[in-house]
Parts: structure tokens; C-alpha cells; sequence
């Protein structure tokens, strides 16, 4: 247990900056899932350990995404049974569960996304990806949970946190993350959303607060709370379905408007002038199947 404790406490204090997205950048626990013969069980003081860690290493640093997963992982505790239950109650998600579908730039074929229609979910997501320069194939695997459907059902939370965003209508920044953190926590339950939509404010300017606390966070715990329970949603099955009529469907509704940094128009000339950039390079190919 010793080394175990060693090799996670220079996970946990060490600042990586140029890939705080990548767990293989940080030689210990922390390492990239596929080098793993298979989930690290914890004990509980190791667990608790790493909780602390995580948590410390978060707050002190929020761009640490391989630590807010591993407080996520760490905290779950009986709301990730809660939420494997009700997949298993609904038949759509039921299918999710038995196919196990993963979302990342092998398994979705983005370009595929952008050439339906507008206002099509499918759309409506690759349009926010491009909008915030963001891609899927950041989100960590899964370490310290060892049962394999609990595993996937994290996992699953973890890879959908991007449609929520997309749906909403909500940019890549400090402020939108909270309110997601809050419908999120409203929706599912999960500990390391309330933690984040706790301690995360204190990252706000005084007036930022305000407006939060005044608009987003009532807009976030009813529309959580009263929509869909959105680990249910079969979303690779949604791509074709009007966004609009998605949302009715789920219960969600608009927050607040929110100031963008960057312009629609703007990131639809950048995702064509990529576009461009791809077909014009040699060997290009097909990308997956949607």
C-alpha cells in the first residue's frame, strides 16, 4: 500500500501544463487506461486519499481534467448503482448498456455530422464542437471502478457531458461549466458535480457570482431536476432528430443567454476551411460510421 500511496501522491501534487487533459503524461496510478491489465481496486484509505488528493488538486487548478475524473471515480459511491438502475429501467437505456457505445472521433464520424441538416442534434453538436475548439477524444478511461458495468456507466457520464453543453446552448468556460455542474447534479446525482458547482463559484469575479446564484442556478436545479434522466438518452441514436423537438422531448429548456467569445459565423468558416484542409491531404479517407 506504501508504493500505492507514494506513486499516487506524485500524481496528485504534480502540475503538468502543457497536456492537462492526458492521463499518460503523469507516470503512477494515473496512468492511460490501455497500459492497464485492468481497474485499479482501491482500498478504502487509498480511495480516501485519493479523494483528498483529487479534490485539492482540482480547486487549486481546474484545467486538471485527469483529477476531476479521478474525483469523480473516487466519490461516486452508491449514486452510480442509483444511475446503472435507471438504465436498466428504460429501454432505451437498456440498449445503451448492452451495446456500450463510446464516443470519440473512431467511433463518430464528425464530418458525417456536418453535413446534416441544420438544426439537426447531430449538427447542433459538431457546430458546438467547432464553436469551442474542443474535441470528444479528451475525456479519460475509467481506472478505479472495477465493476465492468459501473465502469461503462461513468464512463458513459463522462462522454456525454458535451451534449448537455451542445443542447444547451452553453460555451467552454468557468462559468457555463457550473451551471452545467448544477443541472447535472440535479439530473443524476453524481457527488463530484455538487462538489464542483460548491467550490467552483469561488473561481468567480463578485458579480459573475451574482448572476450565477440569481439565474443559472434556479434555471439549472429545475430543468435538472424535472427533464429526462439524461443517462438514459441513446444520443448516437438522436444525430437526425430536430434539436428542438429533442429538448421537448427531454423536458430541458433554455438557460440564461450567455456571451459567446466566438461567433457562430466564425467557427463555421474555420470548420469549412478545415474541411479543406482534409480533403486536400494526401490519403485522405472515410472517417467512422455514425
Amino acid at each position: 500500500m506504501a508504493a500505492v500511496l507514494r506513486r499516487a501522491t506524485v500524481s496528485v501534487l504534480r502540475r503538468s501544463t502543457p497536456h492537462v487533459r492526458c492521463i499518460s503524461s503523469t507516470p503512477s496510478l494515473l496512468r492511460d487506461a490501455s497500459q492497464n491489465d485492468g481497474p485499479i481496486a482501491l482500498n478504502w484509505f487509498e480511495n480516501a486519499f485519493l479523494v483528498g488528493g483529487s479534490a485539492i488538486a482540482s480547486i487549486l487548478d481546474p484545467r486538471r481534467a485527469d483529477m476531476i475524473a479521478v474525483l469523480g471515480e473516487t466519490t461516486a459511491g452508491p449514486a452510480l448503482p442509483r444511475l446503472r438502475d435507471r438504465m436498466l429501467e428504460s429501454p432505451e437505456g437498456r440498449r445503451v448498456l448492452r451495446d456500450r457505445p463510446l464516443i470519440n472521433t473512431q467511433t463518430v464520424d464528425m464530418e458525417k455530422l456536418r453535413t446534416l441538416p441544420e438544426g439537426t442534434f447531430g449538427h447542433t453538436y459538431v457546430t458546438w464542437l467547432d464553436r469551442c475548439g474542443v474535441t470528444p477524444d479528451t475525456r479519460d478511461r475509467v481506472m478505479y471502478i472495477t465493476d465492468p458495468e459501473l465502469a461503462y456507466v461513468m464512463q458513459r457520464y463522462r462522454e456525454c457531458h458535451d451534449f448537455y453543453h451542445a443542447i444547451c446552448g452553453l460555451p467552454v468556460d468557468v462559468f457555463s461549466e457550473l451551471a452545467i455542474k448544477y443541472f447535472e447534479f440535479a439530473n443524476m446525482g453524481l457527488p463530484v458535480s455538487a462538489l464542483s458547482a460548491a467550490f467552483g463559484p469561488l473561481r468567480l469575479t463578485a458579480k459573475k457570482r451574482e448572476r450565477l446564484f440569481k439565474e443559472f442556478v434556479p434555471w439549472a436545479l429545475r430543468c435538472g431536476s424535472s427533464s429526462k434522466s439524461l443517462i438514459t438518452v441513446y444520443w448516437e441514436e438522436r444525430w437526425e432528430t430536430n434539436t428542438e423537438e429533442l429538448k421537448k422531448e427531454l423536458g430541458i429548456w433554455d438557460p440564461p443567454p450567455v456571451r459567446w467569445s466566438k461567433l457562430l459565423t466564425e467557427a463555421a468558416r474555420e470548420a469549412a476551411r478545415r474541411a479543406q484542409r482534409e480533403a486536400a491531404a494526401p490519403g485522405s479517407t472515410s472517417g467512422p460510421s455514425v
